[in-house]
């Protein structure tokens, strides 16, 4: 393997190995990627033939279900919304988002974890998407407590903290590209908000993580494997040891601009009140707290919002 070449691991390693690969993998790239993971592959593959009906629908039907007041939070945001944080353009997606549904009288249901929408077509929508958010959820929080072992915590330390936590899945379509000159690609250089994304259908060339700041690598993964990176709220929490790096979705080549490509993210995110407070064993005289002041979940995710254009 070379030194740029994120290693393929397996969730069914012993659990102190897995551990012990992906806080490596992390450290290295920000990045891992990750086989035998417990979500059906029947189940995925049924989403991507019905994520891929849904944005085949006429705009104007799309755009019934777009909420700006909500920002994007749950429901359609139309192609040209977002924009990378200090970018010029806006990036060339449409997608769709999948919230938590929060039981009766939540404290959590707020402007930010709204109730979700559901388009009356295709048929079955609700029902395929729901099992699939439970399955991408159980299988982050598996991920986390790995995660939590690297960072000599214990492995349920995560679990208080991502219980109702305001987790988003995104069916998301980069149409065919007409014109590949200009400054507009199909996800500008970004980091992620939440605290991991778990990152299905990105087999298709054009996912690319800037690697130590240097130069820009391939993180397509292998068939059967899935993409997984830290986002901003876990690079807050352990004060920038585990980085949240930045990454893109380059243009296509010039064979593969009439084609679409679709993925599927399900970002990972804490509740919205739980408080995000520097790990203590992760400051040292070398790595002084960049963070001395607390901030919750939901302030961070705020801030964020403003930044990609997704809110006013």
């Amino acid at each position: 393997m070379s030194l740029t070449q994120i290693p393929v691991l397996s969730l069914n390693l012993p659990k102190a190995e897995f551990a012990q690969l992906i806080g490596e993998s992390f450290r290295t790239f920000g990045f891992a990627m990750v086989k035998d993971f417990p979500i059906d592959r029947a189940l995925i593959d049924r989403a991507m033939e019905m994520s891929k009906e849904f944005f085949a629908l006429p705009d104007a039907e799309k755009r019934q279900y777009h909420d700006a007041a909500i920002a994007g939070a749950r429901g359609y945001t139309p192609f040209g919304t977002e924009i990378a944080k200090d970018a010029k353009a806006h990036d060339l997606k449409e997608f769709w988002h999948v919230g938590r549904d929060l039981p009766p009288g939540s404290p959590l249901a707020d402007a930010s974890m709204p109730p979700n929408v559901w388009p009356a077509r295709p048929e079955g929508f609700q029902e395929l998407f729901t099992e699939l958010y439970r399955q991408y959820d159980a299988t982050g929080a598996k991920i986390l407590s790995a995660i939590a072992l690297y960072l000599g915590l214990d492995e349920h330390w995560f679990d208080g903290g991502i219980e109702d936590g305001n987790s988003v899945m995104r069916l998301l379509h980069y149409p065919p590209i007409e014109n590949l000159e200009g400054e507009a690609i199909r996800a500008g250089a970004h980091g992620d908000i939440n605290l991991i994304t778990l990152l299905l259908g990105a087999e298709e060339a054009g996912l690319e993580l800037l690697f130590q700041g240097k130069e820009w690598i391939s993180a397509s993964p292998p068939e059967g494997a899935m993409v997984i990176n830290c986002g901003d709220m876990l690079e807050r929490l352990t004060n920038h040891y585990l980085p949240s790096t930045i990454h893109r979705v380059r243009n296509p080549s010039p064979e593969r601009a009439r084609f679409s490509r679709f993925s599927m993210p399900f970002f990972l995110h804490l509740r919205s009140d739980f408080v995000i407070k520097t790990l203590p064993q992760c400051v040292s005289t070398d790595n002084p707290d960049r963070y001395p002041q607390p901030i919750t979940a939901d302030q961070f995710l705020q801030q964020r919002l403003v930044e990609i254009g997704l809110k006013k």
